[in-house]
């Protein structure tokens, strides 16, 4: 059973935090029943743990200030450890002076009236989320470089290093002699057998990226039954179709650029 050690090693089950995530939902169509009931197990209220976490995850969403795919401003930051626990879930305005073009909102989750109401200014939102990180955390997530970017974080003095899920779940393909590397759903529905809602949000999305790095390190080990148990979970990347990212089925939405490479409509020059 996945996840069968973590289980035994934190039996009781802590009250409920302020942590209310967007649900993923177990069980997708065809995936196996163990993967879906583990799955399943995860998605309760954060186990209590006694030991210092060393892992964890932020995740920041952004709003449209303008049409080009580079013009965002952050909206809203979330960090989970690797214990599942939500240290912090705060909503940004937007800079003074900003108009924001579009709150993105089947892609954020994020709307004026979210914002309006819980946004703080993102200098707040950052001594916040500085408070909550130790020094020693290692940040695991989805192209996590790019959230430290935003964040202005500093390696070496805010965080100890980062582990992107990108690079820990690529793989080989022979076809194209080349790495594959994968989106976050494709490696949330794959692998762990659930289904991805189309609306995301940070908080959610980085428990996702927490689930996914804790199967990382459960394969990887004797008891997920380490190398060929990892290169079979990688196969399955591989041969599983990916379903087309927001960005591909949507060039422009409300008028801003999406940022997909092969449709960009707005001309800005890509960075990375």
């Amino acid at each position: 059973r996945l996840f069968s050690r973590r289980t035994r090693q934190q039996p009781s089950r802590a009250p409920p935090t302020r942590f209310a995530p967007t649900p993923v939902r177990p069980g997708a169509a065809g995936s196996p029943e163990s993967r879906a009931r583990a799955f399943d197990r995860m998605a309760g209220p954060p186990p209590s743990n006694p030991y210092v976490a060393t892992h964890f995850s932020i995740d920041v969403e952004c709003v449209a200030t303008g049409k080009e795919h580079n013009a965002r401003a952050v909206a809203q930051i979330a960090l989970v450890d690797q214990f599942e626990r939500c240290l912090l879930n705060v909503f940004v305005r937007p800079p003074e002076g900003a108009e924001v073009h579009s709150y993105l909102t089947p892609l954020t989750g994020l709307t004026k009236e979210l914002i309006d109401q819980h946004g703080v200014p993102l200098p707040d939102a950052i001594e916040r989320l500085r408070a909550a990180l130790p020094k020693h955390a290692v940040l695991v997530g989805q192209n996590i470089a790019k959230d430290v970017q935003w964040l202005n974080l500093r390696e070496g003095e805010d965080f100890a290093g980062m582990l992107d899920l990108a690079g820990l779940w690529r793989v080989w393909n022979k076809q194209y002699n080349s790495w594959s590397v994968f989106g976050q759903d494709h490696l949330v529905k794959t692998l762990l057998g659930a289904e991805v809602a189309a609306q995301h949000d940070a908080a959610s999305d980085a428990l996702k990226s927490v689930r996914l790095f804790n199967y990382y390190q459960w394969l990887s080990s004797q008891q997920g039954g380490g190398a060929p148990a990892l290169e079979h979970a990688k196969a399955l990347l591989l041969q599983t179709p990916p379903e087309p990212s927001f960005a591909k089925k949507n060039p422009s939405f409300e008028g801003c650029c999406m940022g997909n490479r092969k449709t960009c409509t707005c001309g800005a020059p890509f960075f990375g």
